[in-house]
């Protein structure tokens, strides 16, 4: 089993930053890659950035030149680095750690008023 926890959602004005945290613990050996993906509502769940092991980035149109995802390998930890936020942005994001399972984390909310 491998957990995650999320931290950094909250709530932040059109224009502004957050960032958010995944710490993965448990059996964490074989790493492929950890990513972010959010769901606003009633809409499906979609990718948002991933990385991989070897350092490997990849990010969804809606959100390239604004985000930015980042991995502490020391500390087993992904960064999501939000930056230029809009308010269609608004969504509860997920932590996602992939082996020879996946798993996800209980996600954390971001709200982006006007």
């Amino acid at each position: 089993q491998v957990q995650l926890v999320e931290s950094g959602g909250g709530l932040v004005q059109a224009g502004g930053s957050l960032r958010l945290s995944c710490a993965a613990s448990g059996r964490i050996f074989n790493f492929a890659r950890m990513g972010w993906y959010r769901q606003a509502r009633i809409n499906q769940r979609e990718l948002v950035a991933v990385i991989t092991g070897e350092g490997s980035t990849n990010y969804s149109d809606s959100v390239k030149g604004r985000f930015t995802i980042s991995m502490d390998n020391a500390k087993n930890t992904v960064y999501l680095q939000m930056n230029s936020l809009k308010p269609e942005d608004t969504a509860v994001y997920y932590c996602y750690w992939r082996g020879f399972e996946g798993y996800w984390g209980k996600g954390t909310p971001v709200t982006v008023s006007e």
